[in-house]
């Protein structure tokens, strides 16, 4: 199969999520297939909440049409212009997928296929359903798909390489069980963002995209925030209170309940806004429905900080404070060359 063909039924697929929109799914013509799976994939997305609580209309959709933008042809080509993939030998890559959020491990997989591997894939237990439908409209717009897809509930076995991703616990077993070959070992990951007290109401409330997109579960939601001494976090509360009926998610609220008495039984001070805590912390992972918060003396103590503490950090929100730094509300919109972890996914790929 050529690259071309690779990008041509991504492209197909992309076209295909295009149509699917909350509120606003409608079929379009001159979209391969959707007499085949449209309907299919609306009656799916209705039944990713039983599969998965966290799963929500809203959440399923946001990352449909995220991977659907993301799949253009200008998209694909600016993405692997500066690679070298027409010699490549064809290996077969395992992949141990999260399940945090939609998709979550759609890059990985796609990477894989179009740099001509096969994927050997072992999704999560919580998003079972949305890879394999993807992969079944990618195999049917382009059947030479068919013998580089393989989906196994097993134990990965015959691969040469491995990208896999988990906690920092099972990170290790990772790291020790594939010790013999090429592999990107992911561990835990959250995202920060730096505030002066000079932003604007409008950054804030896109700043609540950061941190409630996906009820905060991923690596790229914002959990911690670094303020300077005496920020006024009025300001604040008022900017998000845009994001209050998150409250109305039962598993959301039942994790602000939980977490919330137990800060308080713990005497540990906190601001809350009934749908949200703040709790003054050094860590950078806060649980769902919380985030913490550090103050600041210096900004270049607090850059050279960050810097050396790059390995547990995903992203950086703030105004332009430090060359990696991402826009407020853009944390949960990367684009094909923003890889996980700064690891160039494709590069690795390129040599194994």
């Amino acid at each position: 199969m050529t690259l071309a063909e690779r990008k041509s039924a991504f492209i197909a697929l992309g076209k295909f999520l295009s149509q699917f929109k909350l509120d606003n799914s409608q079929q379009q013509e001159n979209v391969p297939l959707n007499d085949s799976f449209y309907n299919d994939m609306l009656a799916l997305i209705e039944l990713s909440r039983s599969h998965n609580g966290w799963y929500t209309d809203e959440q399923v959709f946001f990352a449909l049409q995220s991977w659907a933008d993301a799949l253009t042809r200008e998209n694909l080509d600016k993405w692997l212009e500066n690679y070298n993939l027409n010699e490549i030998e064809s290996k077969k890559v395992g992949l141990i997928l999260a399940g945090n959020i939609p998709l979550v491990g759609f890059h990985d997989f796609l990477s894989v296929l179009i740099t001509g591997h096969k994927a050997l894939v072992k999704t999560s237990s919580n998003d079972q359903h949305l890879l394999p439908f993807l992969a079944k409209y990618l195999i049917a717009v382009e059947p030479k798909f068919n013998n580089n897809i393989i989906f196994t509930e097993g134990k990965l076995e015959g691969f040469d390489a491995v990208i896999a991703t988990g906690s920092n616990n099972t990170a290790r077993y990772f790291e020790y069980y594939f010790k013999d070959k090429p592999s990107i070992i992911r561990k835990n990951r959250n995202s920060v963002a730096i505030l002066t007290g000079k932003e604007t109401k409008e950054d804030l409330i896109a700043l609540g995209e950061d941190i409630f997109r996906y009820f905060g579960l991923g690596c790229r939601n914002v959990s911690k925030l670094f303020v300077p001494k005496g920020y006024d976090f009025k300001v604040f509360f008022e900017a998000i209170f845009e994001y209050k009926d998150v409250i109305f998610y039962e598993k959301y609220a039942n994790n602000y309940d939980y977490n919330k008495a137990v800060f308080l039984m713990s005497n540990f001070k906190l601001l809350d806004n009934e749908f949200l805590t703040l709790k003054e912390d050094t860590s950078h992972a806060s649980p769902i429905s919380s985030v913490f918060y550090e103050f600041y003396d210096d900004l270049e103590q607090l850059k050279e900080r960050l810097r050396t503490e790059h390995e547990q950090i995903q992203c950086i929100v703030s105004n332009q404070l430090t060359d990696d730094s991402i826009a407020f509300g853009q944390t949960q919109k990367p684009g094909l060359l923003d890889y996980a972890d700064n690891v160039d996914t494709i590069a690795f790929l390129s040599k194994i």
